[in-house]
């Protein structure tokens, strides 16, 4: 166990310290301001205050642990031997930045509270983030912190045996609509053929009578092949089901549909199956928990995760929403076309409420790729790049990789040519060292 001796323990100080620690490097933490406990303590201990005590393993620590509620902070991001890093502290500290403040920064998204340009839909843009701006965005630079602090500690305390954690990967399997074509209705499916002509889509129009008459697989119907891949792999895929009303942004399947519910059942048989919410459940905590309980009613279980349609976050309502229907897990902290970290870091984190100033039991799964952010690269060989050096990056540190597919991005379509390949290297890079 790790014993740190600091000036005020914090909320933020708390939730920074057990993040990098336990999360990340495995290790107990605990705290105290009696400078007579921390002298006793005969196992790994630290200070993290403004002064060092003596001789001991010491962190100069930033304001920003022991504020409340936001402030315009001016950060200066600077280079650090591979990485970046920000809030200089000195150099009489054992670590040259307060990568606990700076960690504390980036997963509690302090920046998404404050006043930025957002795009038509309302969400945060890649190219607004410190990350982006100061070319970190590709790094999951606080997991990589962790490990120079664990570094550090191991030159003060070469006895102490640290544990290993290993790279894991979590598929998850976006799916708004389960079909092209199939359970669509006679309404959606007049006006889709009347729009084929209109735009004189003649191939889509022949494709889509085909597969309505059962001579031909409908396009966005890859589940089988998907539950295979499955079947393959020891980590467990992840599906987010769209069930919500039919609207100008969510064009689902009707959820009482009993083809469209027995599949959720049969992909519930071998996935974790969760909510993917809708655009107008984002902010309407009655809209989510009616969508919540229809989900529950199908897989007939408690739901445990969730994500948002177009990955919109409204911090903190969105979560507080979770939080409230008891919904454990989000997979929405992501940039639909910019792979990288968003929140700084490669290993789930609990959702720290700035405005409450408290730790939630939320966990956030960051993603760190969308199969749409690999249609940028042209080549089938600059996808397989970009690919794997996100994969390097979190193996590096020996992280979680969550990557989002969808259930279209497996079919015969041109756009995804290749795409089956790509989910390949993911689901084979656990194998390799």
């Amino acid at each position: 166990m790790l014993l740190v001796y600091t000036h005020n323990i914090s909320p933020r100080l708390k939730y920074a310290f057990k993040h990098i620690c336990t999360r990340v490097l495995g290790i107990e933490v605990s705290f105290t301001t009696k400078i007579e406990t921390f002298i006793a303590h005969d196992s790994l201990k630290m200070s993290y205050t403004r002064q060092q005590l003596g001789s001991e393993f010491f962190v100069k620590s930033n304001d920003i642990l022991f504020e409340q509620g936001l402030s315009d902070l001016d950060i200066h991001v600077q280079d650090w031997e591979e990485t970046k890093s920000f809030f200089y502290n000195g150099e009489k500290s054992a670590i040259p930045f307060d990568i606990f403040a700076a960690s504390f920064y980036l997963l509690s998204r302090y920046e998404e509270y404050l006043p930025q340009v957002r795009d038509q839909y309302g969400r945060f843009l890649a190219t607004e983030s410190l990350a982006f701006k100061n070319g970190f965005l590709h790094q999951p630079v606080v997991d990589i912190w962790s490990l120079k602090f664990k570094k550090a500690l191991q030159g003060h305390f070469p006895d102490f045996n640290f544990p290993k954690r290993t790279y894991s990967i979590k598929p998850v399997i976006d799916v708004p609509t389960a079909y092209s074509y199939k359970l669509k209705g006679l309404i959606r499916t007049i006006g889709g053929t009347f729009k084929d002509l209109l735009h004189f889509r003649l191939k889509r129009l022949y494709q889509r009578f085909v597969v309505l008459f059962g001579l031909k697989h409908d396009p966005f119907d890859t589940f089988k092949y998907i539950i295979n891949k499955q079947k393959q792999s020891k980590f467990k895929f992840v599906f987010f089901f769209l069930i919500g009303t039919y609207s100008t942004y969510d064009k689902s399947i009707n959820a009482n549909r009993k083809k469209f519910i027995s599949l959720i059942k049969q992909v519930a048989d071998y996935c974790t199956v969760g909510l993917k919410a809708s655009f107008f459940a984002i902010d309407n905590i009655k809209v989510l928990k009616k969508e919540k309980l229809q989900m529950e009613a199908i897989i007939n279980t408690t739901l445990t995760a969730s994500r948002h349609s177009y990955s919109k976050l409204n911090l903190p309502e969105s979560y507080r929403n979770l939080i409230e229907l008891e919904i454990e897990e989000d997979y929405t902290m992501g940039y639909i076309n910019h792979i990288g970290f968003r929140a700084g870091s490669c290993t789930p984190f609990l959702f720290y409420d700035l405005d409450h100033e408290v730790q939630t039991p939320l966990k956030v799964h960051a993603y760190h790729l969308m199969d749409y952010a690999l249609l940028k690269n042209q080549s089938q060989l600059d996808k397989k790049k970009a690919l794997n050096q996100v994969i390097n990056q979190v193996k590096q540190v020996n992280g979680e990789f969550v990557p989002i597919f969808h259930n279209y991005t497996f079919s015969d379509a041109n756009r995804w040519k290749g795409f089956k390949e790509l989910f390949n290297i993911i689901l084979n890079s656990a194998n390799e060292n």
